[in-house]
């Protein structure tokens, strides 16, 4: 079993490999998905779109049928809220876009900014 990791997704790792597990879980964690059947498993499934085809069928063989309940994983929400900052400012999102989608202040999208540009100091008073 791989340290840190919920039981399942270290099962998943073990079969499917860690990218994938740990992609499940910051992609689809806490919620409850249907696993399809290897034969029903397609390249332009949702699955082999994410973690791509070769993944896709090795949790298709194992867990194919199944309704898999996906653990949230080692990320804590705080992290994946500045992943998803982080990757929304590099799409080119407004700060009033992120603010809206990520349930944020402008002010926090514009920290966020200025520390993607290294300029997070304050300045000095004195």
């Amino acid at each position: 079993m791989i340290d840190g990791l919920p039981p399942l997704l270290a099962e998943i790792a073990e079969v499917a490999g860690l990218d994938a597990a740990l992609t499940l879980a910051e992609e689809l964690g806490g919620q409850k998905i249907y696993m399809p059947t290897a034969e029903r498993l397609r390249d332009t499934h949702n699955l082999s779109e994410m973690l791509g085809f070769d993944a896709a069928r090795k949790l298709a063989a194992r867990y194919g049928g199944d309704m898999l309940e996906i653990p949230l994983g080692p990320a804590c929400s705080e992290t994946r809220l500045r992943r998803r900052i982080a990757r929304m400012i590099e799409s080119g999102a407004s700060s009033n876009a992120i603010a809206a989608a990520c349930g944020v202040t402008f002010r926090t999208v514009t920290r966020h900014r200025a520390k993607a540009r290294g300029d997070d100091s304050q300045g000095n008073l004195f």
